[in-house]
């Protein structure tokens, strides 16, 4: 396993242009440059990082359009994952934007998401939540997931933390886009220090529905 060096920018242009032409033969005859800048970097980052956070799965290059309307075969970014529990972890990302960190619960089954906002209720585990939330916030992260536009059965509309229990998931993420330091290994030390900023959440959420169901 080759040391982290960055993130080559020809692997922000391969996106670009693969967004452009995304086709099997645009993909064979550049391939090399997948290769080269963008899948053998991920895989010295997480190798790099797997110390502090655990092992992290590279996610296929190759899109399922088994049932998708849009039948274009490949993903316009690269991610991997470190999973912490059922759809709960660290994630980061390289695209033609540039770098995309992100972390907490991306996805819940009916049981995870009954936990979730039993806990987001609670009026001691509720507010842990809304601080850690502030404080990611506060440190230029961008709160996100998928929510419900009306109150969740059960719940007041005027509960004091209505908003967290619309969503059906809760992440933090920050766009880096493509700074000087993408190309070199001050890269690995941006993304571990986001991915240590965003662990009081990752753990928090993996803690309530972390577990399998």
């Amino acid at each position: 396993m080759s040391r982290f060096t960055g993130f080559p920018l020809a692997g922000l242009d391969f996106y670009e242009d693969l967004e452009a032409d995304n086709s099997k033969s645009f993909w064979t005859a550049h391939k090399h440059v997948y290769d080269t800048a963008v899948r053998e970097p991920m895989a010295a980052l997480i190798a790099d990082l797997e110390p502090d956070f655990g092992t992290a799965k590279i996610f296929r290059p190759y899109r399922d359009v088994r049932f998708a309307k849009d039948k274009v075969p490949y993903k316009n970014h690269q991610g991997a994952f470190v999973s912490t529990g059922p759809s709960v972890g660290w994630y980061v990302q390289l695209g033609a934007p540039g770098l995309f960190v992100a972390g907490g619960v991306y996805a819940t089954t009916p049981a995870q998401l009954a936990r979730l906002r039993t806990t987001i209720d609670d009026e001691v585990r509720g507010p842990e939540l809304e601080k850690i939330l502030a404080k990611a916030v506060k440190s230029g992260y961008t709160v996100g997931g998928e929510q419900l536009k009306t109150r969740p059965k059960g719940y007041e509309a005027d509960h004091p933390r209505i908003d967290l229990l619309r969503r059906k998931a809760i992440t933090v993420g920050k766009e880096f886009g493509a700074p000087d330091w993408l190309e070199t290994a001050r890269a690995a030390t941006e993304v571990r220090k986001s991915w240590q900023a965003m662990r009081p959440l990752v753990e928090w959420l993996t803690a309530v529905v972390g577990m399998h169901d």
